[in-house]
């Protein structure tokens, strides 16, 4: 029997893997820190900001010690923001929005004019849908929003300038925008891909942008106030999360070359549609579909735990090793996302007869760790981060798959844009690393002379 010959693409690949490995012995060597990560797993220290604070671990002596989670946006802890919403029985991502952009804690009168001002900005240029969405559909929802933030930029009548003036208009039209854009891909592709029917519903211009979504994705244009302002909190949480995330890097690093604000803001929406950030919400759920088709008994500690070393050793899943939603890189003994988001999660699944899944989900986050001791011998500190139950309330809010990670940019684009005023305002200088150069040195050899 003959042998199939190997493809011109798989002898190109092979050309590459037999000139360009590097072994990893030689990142040490050299020093080389990997993903902008000291040794003990801490971030490198790469620039200065006023926006918002991580706080996952302390350290003493040279030590990393875990230590509970804490996240504030502008130096206020956003549980104290979510905690202050949900007394006053009011939507807060609109005041996390301002809280991130200027710095402040905006009055109510400043609050409604910045609200009147988003929802002004919420309706799409005109022909934008038709030409960038519609003709042009896409089965992937954060493609679609790249690809639209950049056309946005043709339909800007001052694209390029970066004064303070003009980044922030163009800043607050897109967290106006983003949301429609969303949604109006997400008809589309129902349409197109899916085979169903798209609805395109009128904006109304009091609604928040919680219930803006909403209202947008169903057909009958129906939700109640309980499951807008869940919407709207998870949206608050994840607003912002420091500039050393990958998304938020990456806006900072192209807004540093003094590019536009949609070359900077499309980039950020590619780095977040990666599974290893905030593609992991939809990876979690893969993940628990697959828990619960294979696990028999959901209640069986050891039966469930037997399944997540599978998962470990590759042997399950996605067959990457990873237990998705679970650890962080910086948080340590919590995740005050995550932590937030668990008890709306629980009281929500009372409510929907989702009980046991949930009580699936805790068992997971309970077993995982051991997991990784047992397989691997890790005994790093790690806990259940946002995405492992961002997922599952989408999932109960009754929104589409296709939408939880969409949803995330969303949120995020709040944060990135606060993040681009920073660094075109405070820092004015490139962000260029440095590379270590492995190759030696050799000679030029006429063409018909090489083998």
């Amino acid at each position: 029997m003959l042998q199939k010959q190997p493809s011109e693409l798989a002898l190109l690949c092979e050309e590459f893997r037999k000139n360009n490995h590097i072994e990893p012995a030689q990142f040490e060597q050299y020093q080389v820190k990997r993903g902008l990560r000291n040794p003990d797993g801490t971030g490198v220290m790469a620039g200065l900001t006023h926006i918002c604070n991580v706080h996952g671990y302390l350290i003493a002596d040279g030590e990393k010690i875990p230590d509970e989670g804490r996240l504030t946006y502008r130096g206020i802890n956003v549980k104290d923001i979510v905690d202050g919403c949900t007394r006053e029985n009011r939507f807060g991502y609109e005041e996390v929005a301002w809280l991130l952009l200027f710095g402040t804690q905006p009055t109510r009168e400043q609050l409604e004019k910045f609200n009147r001002i988003l929802s002004s900005y919420r309706e799409l240029p005109e022909y934008f849908a038709e030409d960038m969405i519609i003709k042009a559909p896409s089965k992937d929802i954060m493609n679609k929003l790249g690809r639209s933030v950049l056309a946005l930029y043709s339909y800007d009548s001052n694209p390029d300038e970066t004064s303070l003036e003009n980044i922030m208009r163009q800043s607050i039209s897109l967290i106006a925008r983003m949301p429609t854009i969303m949604t109006y891909a997400y008809q589309v592709k129902r349409r197109h891909y899916d085979k169903k029917s798209m609805y395109f519903h009128p904006i109304k211009p009091e609604h928040s942008t919680a219930e803006s979504i909403l209202r947008s994705i169903r057909p009958d244009k129906k939700f109640n106030d309980e499951e807008a302002k869940l919407l709207d909190l998870l949206m608050i949480i994840h607003a912002e999360h420091g500039g050393g995330n990958n998304s938020t890097f990456t806006t900072r690093v192209l807004s540093s070359s003094g590019t536009d604000t949609y070359a900077a803001i499309s980039a950020a929406i590619g780095s977040l549609k990666g599974p290893k950030h905030g593609g992991a919400n939809h990876r979690v759920m893969q993940m628990m579909e697959c828990v619960k088709e294979k696990v028999k008994d959901w209640k069986d500690e050891d039966e469930v735990e037997a399944f997540l070393e599978k998962i470990v050793r590759k042997e399950e899943g996605d067959h990457s090793g990873l237990i998705y939603g679970q650890g962080h890189a910086i948080y340590t003994l919590s995740d005050p996302r995550a932590v937030i988001l668990k008890t709306h999660a629980q009281r929500l699944a009372k409510e929907k007869g989702m009980d046991d899944e949930f009580a699936l989900y805790q068992l997971v986050e309970k077993l995982a760790p051991k997991a990784f001791l047992n397989v691997k011998g890790d005994k790093k500190v790690i806990s259940a981060n946002v995405d492992f139950y961002s997922g599952l309330v989408y999932k109960m809010l009754g929104l589409p798959e296709d939408l939880y990670t969409p949803m995330f940019a969303v949120s995020r684009i709040a944060g990135w844009c606060a993040h681009r005023i920073e660094e075109v305002e405070t820092s004015n200088r490139i962000i260029r690393p440095a590379y270590k150069s492995l190759v030696d040195s050799q000679k030029y050899i006429p063409l018909d002379e090489r083998k």
